[in-house]
């Protein structure tokens, strides 16, 4: 009867445990999700920043692959010629491209380089992440 008994507790605990673990698992589930939302909603509007800021530092770079080409040949490349220019006289490996996958817009306004990138909507104009970063406004943020 005693081992009958042990038996049955055995089991009964065996059960106990079993379901206390699955309780156990869905809390802590539940908890890394909770806090996986949390670090998504503050590294979101960070990515967003940092494209931006990875946008400003090519348009610095590139920047100063038209001062060395001015250096050499005496004037910037024209608005038809473009960032190829730059390629062709290997101040670039290869024509850049802005954090969102379009090519930056080179623009020469009154014989000074403009360098813009539209941003995320690869659209003239925008507010937020489709606003422009221009070479005119590298200063500000």
């Amino acid at each position: 009867m005693k081992n009958a008994e042990s038996q049955k507790t055995k089991k009964q605990q065996r059960r106990r445990n079993r379901g206390m673990t699955l309780i156990e698992i869905m809390v802590v589930i539940t908890i890394l999700g909770l806090i996986a939302a949390a670090v998504g909603v503050a590294v979101i509007p960070k990515l967003e920043e940092a494209k931006r800021d990875t946008a400003r530092l090519d348009i610095g770079n590139i920047q100063n692959a038209l001062k060395l080409y001015y250096a050499k040949q005496g004037k910037y490349p024209d608005t038809g010629s473009g960032l190829k220019a730059l390629v062709d006289t290997q101040n670039l490996e290869r024509i850049p491209v802005d954090p969102w996958g379009n090519e930056y817009v080179y623009l020469l306004e009154s014989g000074k380089p403009v360098i813009t990138s539209y941003g995320a909507d690869g659209t003239a104009g925008g507010q937020g992440s489709d606003a422009d970063v221009s070479s005119k406004d590298t200063g500000k943020k």
